[in-house]
């Protein structure tokens, strides 16, 4: 068994490319064991009311979301490569960063304070869909990819053709605009009115459905088309941005009326 030397993802026999970062895999690419060797711990610290991802790393490795280093100290390497024409392709869709940094080695790395919250999110052998800029961090055997939604999904729900799957078993690092609530689903359905489904689990199905029966009662109701999930599975919301969040919001709405009140 043989795995890719940047991002740690199993290599199939034969293959020129590493089918998760698109590294060129040549006879010293691959190697016998996975760099996820030692031990990798993540915590969220908050600092002076600011949240801060704070990675040890015990000769290990782990990936982040592209530009969300902060700081480093120890026996510390830094790699970023660049992807494969399907995950450029995919992150023109998207719009999100297609290049997934590695650290690896001993030592701490902070990644970016934030005014958002972040979860970690263990996986054990399940598989995760997540929102579009859920993803913050997560250790290398955790293996990652895309989910097709549906062509009437992606164009109303808000999240785009692709969303990231996390799968397999080790820690994710999820960031959201508040706290996180656990909703379990047992064959059942729940509808969303907004964004704030921050992540579901792979047997729960998005779909994109009117409010209320028919389109007359659908204008008058002022609800639109929502977000339902249903089947059998965990999603997780956000149904409240944080104080910090709810501050930023407010103050960006004053000061947008402030401008039409000027221009006209």
């Amino acid at each position: 068994m043989a795995f890719c030397s940047n991002c740690g993802n199993e290599i199939k026999p034969g293959v020129a490319f590493c089918g998760n970062c698109g590294n060129s895999i040549g006879a010293a690419a691959s190697q016998p064991v996975p760099p996820q060797a030692g031990k990798v711990t993540f915590d969220v610290l908050n600092r002076e009311r600011l949240n801060m991802v704070k990675v040890e790393l015990e000769n290990a490795a782990f990936r982040y979301e592209a530009g969300a280093m902060h700081y480093m100290q120890g026996n510390l390497e830094l790699e970023t490569n660049v992807p494969g024409v399907g995950k450029m392709f995919k992150s023109m869709i998207t719009k999100e960063k297609i290049i997934k940094p590695v650290i690896s080695g001993t030592g701490k790395v902070f990644l970016t304070p934030s005014f958002g919250e972040f979860t970690i999110l263990e996986l054990d052998n399940d598989e995760w869909i997540l929102d579009q800029g859920a993803y913050y961090a997560s250790e290398m055997n955790v293996e990652m990819g895309a989910y097709t939604n549906r062509a009437i999904s992606a164009m109303f729900s808000g999240e785009k053709w692709f969303q990231t799957v996390v799968a397999g078993t080790g820690k994710v690092v999820i960031t959201s605009a508040g706290p996180l609530e656990e909703i379990t689903l047992n064959n059942d359905k729940l509808v969303v009115d907004g964004r704030f489904a921050v992540a579901r689990t792979s047997g729960v199905d998005l779909k994109v459905t009117k409010a209320t029966r028919g389109i007359f009662s659908t204008v008058l109701s002022g609800e639109g088309l929502v977000n339902t999930f249903s089947g059998t599975g965990k999603v997780l919301i956000a149904p409240v941005d944080n104080y910090f969040n709810t501050l930023i919001h407010t103050i960006r709405n004053i000061d947008y009326k402030i401008q039409s009140l000027n221009k006209g």
